[in-house]
């Protein structure tokens, strides 16, 4: 895996090779070969030789990969596995994940095709849809079912429909859930990523969900459209305001240890063991992100 970040999750679909080409060349973080919803019944077989070949013999070499596969009791997600899994990509995506057994299931068959296949029995990891209340209602669960569980993901159009509520910009409808997937991944030390914001066109609508998201203390956000990349790594990457004041944090914190200081306090603050854990983190993303401060690169 070329990047630890997560900031960007963009879908290409395998229905169309052009589009899939193409989203090698963006800034996403993680680029999602999609076999599912985007792909039509008469194409699932070209579609998952695509994809094959694509991560198997040209993989991208700076996104971390992930391959969507169709729904666990699909007709299809048997091929899908022994495609996805001999592609070798970072990790496979399952959609409407319910259960925590739905993730060992699906766990138990990957190992045994990567057994077969001579592939590190475990290196795939999972990404888990959120699509359901019932998704929502297991998060906790799901989210500690299997080592390989990585992260996961809300799905919200789904979501809602199976709510029998409507899908609003604003998106109160998903607040409960967002916080319900939030809080299990924290519990599993797994990545969260927040729901597509499905108009490509409405920029501004982007940036109040997806500050909302960075807020709420998500990871990273699926977008389905190139447009929408810029908006969101910038978001979910530390300002240079946010880079120096956490800098600062940790200079005073260490300047006040060396003096033996019992309370240690900044622009009138005191400062804590949370703020020094989140201004760690900061430096950690900023990093990652190739950050500059003053027009200097940080240093590790």
């Amino acid at each position: 895996m070329a990047n630890a970040l997560k900031r960007t999750n963009l879908y290409a679909s395998a229905s169309s090779p052009v589009n899939m080409a193409q989203a090698v060349f963006y800034e996403e973080d993680c680029i999602v070969y999609d076999l599912e919803d985007s792909v039509s019944l008469a194409e699932k077989d070209a579609a998952r030789f695509l994809i094959y070949n694509t991560v198997r013999y040209h993989r991208p070499r700076d996104k971390y990969v992930i391959i969507r596969v169709n729904g666990l009791y699909s007709e299809f997600i048997d091929e899908d596995l022994q495609a996805a899994v001999r592609a070798r990509p970072d990790a496979i995506r399952l959609p409407k994940v319910e259960s925590a057994e739905e993730v060992r299931r699906i766990s138990a068959q990957i190992a045994a095709i990567e057994k077969k296949a001579g592939i590190p029995v475990g290196s795939i990891r999972l990404w888990c849809n959120i699509e359901s209340y019932l998704g929502v209602l297991y998060a906790r669960e799901i989210a500690q079912a299997d080592p390989r569980v990585e992260a996961m993901a809300i799905g919200a159009e789904d979501l809602t429909v199976s709510l029998s509520a409507s899908r609003t910009k604003q998106g109160l409808e998903i607040f409960y859930a967002r916080n319900a997937v939030l809080m299990a991944c924290r519990e599993a030390g797994i990545a969260a990523i927040d729901a597509v914001f499905s108009d490509i066109n409405d920029l501004e609508g982007l940036q109040h969900d997806v500050a909302l998201a960075k807020n709420l203390g998500f990871d990273g956000k699926t977008v389905v459209h190139p447009r929408q990349l810029a908006a969101v790594n910038a978001a979910f990457a530390p300002s240079e305001k946010e880079i120096r004041y956490a800098l600062r944090v940790l200079a005073t914190l260490e300047e006040g240890r060396r003096q033996g200081k019992g309370v240690i306090t900044l622009d009138g603050s005191m400062l804590d063991k949370p703020m020094e854990l989140r201004a760690l983190n900061t430096l950690r993303m900023a990093r990652a992100a190739g950050n500059k401060v003053g027009g200097e690169y940080l240093n590790d």
